[in-house]
């Protein structure tokens, strides 16, 4: 919970003075005398004073939170203005001449892009940016690098067991 300096008393005393004078004129105070009811009957009488504090507290704080700035300009944003979630995402500029290789092993034999990112770092001794863009589906991956390092990881990989399945590497059609 946010830890505050000191309760602007002042801010407190007018806050409590409107919600007196709105207990008056409450539309409804059929249903005040239920919650006053139940608060009676749940709260000692030694705690009710603190609990209501604590209420006021809590209800200041709501508020104070409600008016910052950011947060309100967050909604006020269109739903034309916001991007799909998808676009969220920074897409990644595939040089010319690169290249997508097709590898017949997925998420289904645990193998995710984190993992197969460091396989081929270490086995082609390549960074990760030589990676340009790693696809990881259930059953098979995509991989697209440059043709050099396309051709190099076919080599080294081909026929090679990745987490229990022999791993066929080739060129993907698309």
């Amino acid at each position: 919970m946010e830890k505050r300096e000191s309760i602007d008393e002042e801010l407190l005393a007018s806050r409590i003075e409107e919600i007196l004078s709105k207990v008056e004129r409450d539309p409804n105070p059929e249903e005040l005398e239920k919650i006053k009811r139940v608060f009676k009957s749940k709260v000692p009488f030694t705690r009710r004073s603190y609990v209501a504090a604590y209420m006021l507290r809590c209800a200041l704080l709501k508020e104070e939170r409600s008016h910052r700035p950011e947060r309100q300009d967050r909604k006020e944003r269109s739903e034309k203005e916001r991007k799909p979630r998808g676009e969220e995402k920074r897409e990644r500029v595939v040089p010319e001449g690169a290249k997508t290789l097709y590898l017949n092993i997925g998420k289904m034999k645990h193998l995710y892009g984190k993992d197969l990112s460091k396989l081929l770092q270490s086995e082609l001794k390549i960074t990760r940016d030589d990676i340009y863009i790693l696809r990881v589906h259930d059953k098979y991956s995509f991989i697209t690098m440059s043709e050099e390092n396309c051709n190099r990881a076919i080599e080294l990989l081909n026929g090679r067991e990745i987490n229990g399945r022999v791993a066929q590497i080739s060129f993907s059609n698309k």
